[in-house]
């Protein structure tokens, strides 16, 4: 998917949030097509048991007057409801804010930025200056408004980039952020964090008459809290609280704030930061330490609940780790394109930046008590272990990138998506469930949904290129086939016509208030009570097979077109799944794998088969051409 703006920053006509309240809604699936997709999609993987078994479930759960009506029901007044932007705007927080492991790891993504001859503090207070360049035209909505031919997409999560922080909670999250109910606009705060030696500073990059700090003073400011910082690195950095259970956290979190008044002020100035720029003491040996790095390191160095880490290492790498409740990654791509195609000679004259002079800068120093101090301490050891369960790997594959796959009559998604499945099919001996993400930002508060792209056409297209005694033409019609197959399921999950994200709410609401469809007053406005044995019996649906199976990952896939970044990644989902994040440029792919520890040999496998299935299958549709 190409996301383009239509102007030069700061240029634009039309404010950010221009097309806000005309985008369409995401629509609201009929549960007769989320029933008919559901069974579409997950019977690929079943044996004829196993279909039977999860068409029974279905059947249950979908029939008229059951609870599967009922809830949909529930889910339509709710998405009928004038203050309603999306079906899906409780769907969001309960699934990003609900999740109870570590979110360092399992759900934060980054992204490494391409190199600059910078040193640590130039690199740093670029991209500082830079991203405060960017929140001062977005408090001005003069971000131009992302686009894909011409037609807008909806821009409402860049309120969460700048001072956006999670919070964590017993049972679920919650975000603290700007543009909200209780702090309607944009954010007031004119300090960033800055950790340094597991320390960690606030630093005023705006004065307090709200004229920006030059890129001059904003180095500077690194410069002294480096200086600052140097001495014995300080083993009980609060930061790495953040990396605990969330329960745990939230619990821990509330010992900081009682510890002293201090703790809580403290707390207060790290959660309203604009965003945080990490210094690390270590210098990458590769683009794949880096992306380590980024993706989990820095004991003590960080702070995971910030919605942006701006990271740079000593010898001027750089890159961002993402906290997700807010963002989803076109949206931080804007962003980090907008802030790393910034003209240093000019940066100041576009903010209105003025040299002040050294910026006000601070540590913050917390009280710890016994108990904490060892809470701290096991959360340090916990994530040392937690990181040690996860390998990966970066691998390039130079003259693979979208120019030449287009040359081939081929979508690069599709050829890059059924490589990777003759490539797992190759290491694994069989297909597993796939998970893709397809943006969906052209609707109103639009984020993801969720493809899953083994279809009939992938094993038949895997089979049939495996074959012996298959034509040459048979591989290549079962390869179009696959790829076609592939592009068609994508643009029904662009338009919102996807089965998983519905019936994940309708199980949602049910346990939220399962008192609703069970009796009571409620109950009956919903059409009648049903027994607790009746429900039960139609939730069998979300232990059957079917859902089992195609939630199930064997590979978790993103892709991230951009110019400014080498290589997006994330933690894999599960025990044998990979994870890939993958760049297709014009002339090469870039790919972050991931995986559990104990699969290092399956994933070297996956990798050579890689890199063998996409030049067998270029040939492949380059036999046509000859």
């Amino acid at each position: 998917m190409s996301i383009s703006t239509v102007s030069t920053i700061g240029d634009s006509e039309e404010g950010t949030f221009s097309y806000e309240e005309v985008l369409p809604a995401v629509p609201l699936p009929a549960l007769d097509v989320t029933k008919d997709k559901f069974i579409e999609w997950c019977q690929p993987l079943l044996n004829q048991e196993e279909l039977i078994e999860t068409k029974d479930a279905v059947e249950r759960f979908t029939k008229t007057g059951g609870l599967g009506e009922k809830l949909h029901h529930a889910l339509s007044e709710f998405n009928n409801n004038k203050d309603t932007k999306s079906w899906l705007d409780v769907f969001w927080p309960s699934r990003y804010l609900g999740r109870r492991d570590p979110i360092a790891l399992n759900a934060n993504f980054f992204f490494l930025f391409r190199h600059e001859e910078l040193s640590q503090t130039q690199r740093a207070a670029k991209i500082a200056a830079s991203a405060l360049n960017y929140k001062l035209l977005l408090d001005q909505e003069k971000i131009p408004v992302a686009k894909i031919k011409d037609n807008p997409l909806s821009m409402d999560q860049v309120k969460y980039l700048f001072s956006a922080t999670r919070i964590p909670g017993e049972t679920q999250d919650t975000l603290r952020s700007f543009y909200s109910a209780s702090q309607p606009g944009p954010s007031t705060a004119r300090h960033i964090l800055v950790f340094s030696n597991a320390k960690i500073y606030v630093l005023d990059v705006v004065a307090s008459d709200g004229t920006p700090h030059s890129y001059a003073d904003i180095e500077a400011g690194m410069s002294a809290i480096i200086d600052a910082s140097v001495g014995e690195r300080d083993g009980t950095s609060v930061g790495h609280l953040t990396t605990m259970r969330r329960a745990e956290w939230a619990g821990a979190r509330e010992l900081l704030k009682s510890a002293s008044s201090q703790n809580q002020t403290n707390l207060d100035l790290i959660e309203t930061a604009l965003f945080s720029i990490n210094l690390d003491d270590v210098e990458p040996e590769s683009d794949l330490a880096a992306c380590d790095d980024l993706l989990h390191g820095g004991p003590g160095n960080r702070w995971y609940d910030t919605a942006l880490q701006l990271i740079v290492f000593k010898n001027g790498m750089a890159g961002i780790n993402i906290e997700h409740c807010g963002l989803d990654g076109t949206t931080i791509l804007n962003f980090v394109d907008t802030i790393l195609e910034s003209d240093l000679s000019n940066l100041d004259a576009q903010s209105g930046a003025v040299t002040q002079g050294l910026p006000l800068f601070k540590r913050l120093e917390f009280t710890l008590t016994a108990e904490l101090e060892e809470i701290v301490t096991k959360a340090s050891t916990d994530f040392k272990n937690l990181r040690q369960t996860t390998i990966t790997r970066s691998y390039d594959l130079p003259e693979w990138g979208g120019k030449h796959i287009k040359s081939l009559g081929m979508s690069p998604d599709a050829f890059a998506q059924c490589a990777m499945q003759l490539a797992h099919y190759r290491t694994k001996k069989f297909i597993g469930a796939t998970y893709e993400s397809i943006a969906t930002r052209q609707y109103c508060r639009g984020r993801t949904e969720a493809m899953r792209t083994v279809t009939p056409e992938v094993f038949k297209f895997v089979e049939t290129i495996e074959s012996t005694s298959a034509t040459t033409e048979e591989k290549i019609n079962a390869f179009k086939e696959a790829a076609s197959k592939h592009v068609e399921r994508a643009k029904q999950c662009q338009t919102g016509q996807a089965p998983e994200q519905h019936l994940w709410e309708l199980l949602n609401i049910y346990n939220r208030n399962p008192e609703l469809f069970t009796g009571g007053v409620l109950g009956k406005i919903l059409g009648g009570k049903l027994s607790k044995s009746e429900c039960a019996e139609a939730l069998k649906l979300f232990e059957s097979p079917g859902w089992i199976k195609m939630r199930q990952d064997s590979l978790s896939t993103s892709s991230a077109p951009s110019p400014t970044i080498l290589y997006f990644g994330f933690g894999s989902t599960g025990p044998g799944c990979i994870g890939v994040g993958y760049l297709v440029r014009n002339d090469v792919i870039n790919c972050y794998l991931s995986t559990a520890q104990g699969e290092e040999q399956a994933l070297e496998n996956f990798i050579k088969h890689y890199d063998l299935a996409l030049t067998e299958l270029s040939n492949l549709l380059q036999s046509k051409f000859d």
